[in-house]
């Protein structure tokens, strides 16, 4: 096995274990595309691995640094480096997407705080639009402008969806993405957070957040037509998948403090099996 075949090889091993959902609605793609894809969630896990292990600034830094190596043709014989040159080769990469990400990993460094609904949005195009961005050379070449506003409406929908699984994991990390002002106009206090209380003001407070996450769900398929027929399931039954993890947390009473809401593997296939 050669090397860029070995490097692509770790970068599915990343995501299958580490996304599922991600790894069953894109095995649908072919070879090239579908490589592509995993080489690009690789990227994304590390810089995100590097923030959630607690890693001193630092290390995001450094991390940073090899990206702008790696763009100037320099970069250690790593698989990410590896299976992303190949990448960068085939494809006409986002090169501003890529840093954006890093960017959002750094709010979460910081320790951000959010006041509004805006800066939760904001937030959520750093960490997870900019994904779309980077994967929209790949999943539909030469339609990169056309579907620029629909791919970041996606994110917002995906990460909205991250936010609302994973209320009581965030706050055991000491972060709190329910905005500020969601919190007051339903009365919900962060002690009952805390202490994972599903309180009628925090069902309020999550179904309003997950209305704008299906709203969003809605608007980025309004262009679904325009990728490629190979990669148009794909897209699709990533959205699909996510989208069902929200109805798992309303049978689940709600409860994102003591369990994993995940869609099951029966279940994604259901799903996929409805995709035209």
């Amino acid at each position: 096995m050669n090397r860029i075949s070995a490097a692509y090889d770790h970068c599915e091993s990343v995501i299958k274990h580490h996304s599922k959902t991600f790894f069953r609605a894109f095995s649908l793609l072919p070879k090239n595309q579908r490589r592509a894809v995993w080489a690009v969630y690789a990227f994304c896990r590390k810089a995100d691995d590097i923030v959630d292990e607690g890693s001193p600034p630092e290390v995001l830094d450094r991390f940073e640094r090899e990206f702008e190596s790696f763009l100037e043709g320099t970069f250690e014989e790593q698989p990410i480096w590896i299976a992303l040159d190949d990448v960068f080769k085939r494809f006409n990469m986002d090169r501003e997407a890529f840093r954006d990400m890093i960017k959002g990993q750094r709010m979460d460094l910081a320790g951000r705080r959010y006041m509004k609904m805006d800066d939760v949005l904001d937030y959520s195009y750093h960490v997870a639009s900019t994904v779309g961005l980077m994967l929209l050379p790949i999943l539909a070449p030469g339609k990169e402008r056309e579907l620029r506003e629909d791919g970041i409406y996606l994110g917002y929908a995906l990460q909205l969806t991250n936010i609302l699984r994973d209320v009581g994991e965030d706050l055991d990390r000491g972060r709190l993405y329910l905005p500020q002002d969601l919190l007051v106009k339903h009365e919900c206090s962060v002690e009952d957070l805390r202490e994972g209380r599903t309180t009628e003001a925090f069902r309020l407070v999550w179904e309003e957040m997950a209305g704008m996450a299906e709203h969003y769900y809605s608007l980025s398929m309004r262009t679904i037509g325009l990728y490629p027929i190979y990669s148009r399931a794909p897209v699709k039954g990533a959205a699909l998948l996510y989208k069902e993890i929200l109805n798992e947390v309303r049978k689940n009473g709600y409860d994102v403090f003591s369990k994993k809401n995940f869609v099951s593997g029966d279940e994604k296939e259901k799903i996929i099996s409805t995709i035209s």
